[in-house]
């Protein structure tokens, strides 16, 4: 039974990698009294399939999980040049959820190969080889704080292990059970954010102090809502259908809508990346 349970994770986890039609979208950010205005749409992945998980390298450059000619390869847009390449050499499996190494130029992503297998690797920014970051750990998402530490999810059972990942000892230590599937680092602090399952079968925000290891309890994300992004020390973002709502830790214990996308054509967003300065946000879509 217990193997029967793994296989329908695995399987709803390249699932969740393998769904279809998904746009990359890209805003300017501007304050507004309703709480923000989503200006200059630019739909960076302009592709057929799956485009997904998007993350700034840069205020100016984003690397998503792209499809190419029917595989997933990591993708990568200049917001300046506009202009889209590839960033690894091919391999037999697909590459997702890319990010850049916080002191590197090299790209980090999960490989998942067509046996099944998910592993975490690292890819060379000048000849997109790959190496294997953290040998036999089968990650599922996962977030730098640092070039030393990745706080990562795992697949266990029917379930997401929360791991830390220490790349300088090599070790892996678990830290919950039954976790979401959004990971970060929460900007100018020390902390990081994680997702846990509650006992309605919600998802709740925690933040992870990195030098005390001490964690404290956010938020209960909205119904149904996997993804989120912090967009400043203070206030976090979802998206729900084709609206955003925000959720300020120093103000009211409730998510006020703050933009609608109704116009743009899009009725449902998903996963979510804000640039470095904080000026610009990527959003995954599927349009109407």
């Amino acid at each position: 039974m217990k193997k029967i349970l793994f296989l329908l994770t695995l399987f709803t986890l390249q699932l969740s990698f393998a769904q279809q039609n998904t746009e990359v979208y890209i805003f300017d950010i501007s304050p507004s009294y309703s709480g923000m205005e989503l200006l200059n749409a630019r739909n960076v992945s302009n592709n057929e399939g799956y485009d997904n998980q998007p993350s700034f390298i840069s205020n100016e450059t984003l690397v998503f999980a792209g499809n190419n000619n029917g595989q997933t390869d990591i993708s990568e847009y200049n917001l300046n040049s506009k202009i889209k390449t590839w960033v690894n050499q091919k391999t037999e499996g697909g590459e997702y959820s890319p990010q850049k190494f916080p002191s590197s130029d090299d790209i980090a992503a999960v490989r998942l190969d067509k046996d099944g297998k998910q592993r975490l690797y690292r890819y060379d920014s000048e000849t997109g080889k790959s190496s294997e970051i953290i040998e036999d750990l089968e990650v599922a998402y996962f977030a730098f704080y640092n070039d030393e530490l990745i706080l990562a999810t795992v697949l266990a059972d029917d379930k997401l292990d929360l791991v830390m990942i220490n790349l300088t000892t090599r070790t892996v230590d678990t830290l919950f059970r039954n976790a979401g599937r959004t990971l970060q680092r929460i900007p100018k602090t020390s902390y990081m954010s994680y997702s846990l399952n509650n006992d309605e079968g919600n998802l709740d925000i925690y933040m992870l102090d990195m030098n005390s290891k001490e964690n404290y309890f956010v938020s209960e994300l909205p119904i149904g809502i996997q993804d989120y992004v912090w967009i400043n020390e203070t206030q976090i973002l979802v998206g729900s259908g084709n609206k955003l709502y925000m959720y300020d830790t120093l103000g009211e214990p409730e998510w006020n809508r703050v933009a609608s996308l109704e116009d743009y054509g899009i009725k449902n967003i998903t996963r979510m990346a804000i640039s470095p300065n904080g000026k610009k946000i990527a959003l995954v879509v599927e349009e109407k």
